[in-house]
């Protein structure tokens, strides 16, 4: 997909089509980093970001119980057929 270089004012900027915006899910604060005749827009927000401090909070409130704790030993499908 090709697009132009445009003027912002004492800036330039380049239109992201909505498509790719959807697609990449880039929040509204970005990094850039030039590499090789390349500009590479990374998302600042990192998968699993607030991970920890969900399960803390789960911990907390007693929300990590097992769903299925009246299985007390593995199934036949757990013991001949998961795999490390």
């Amino acid at each position: 997909m090709k697009t132009r270089i445009v003027k912002i004012g004492n800036s330039q900027g380049v239109r992201i089509p909505k498509l790719l915006l959807e697609r990449s899910n880039l929040a509204e604060e970005v990094e850039l980093e030039a590499e090789d005749n390349r500009i590479i827009i990374r998302s600042t927000k990192q998968p699993r970001q607030d991970w920890e401090s969900a399960f803390r909070a789960m911990a907390e409130r007693g929300d990590d119980a097992l769903l299925d704790k009246n299985l007390l030993t593995q199934t036949q499908w757990d013991e001949d057929e998961w795999q490390w």
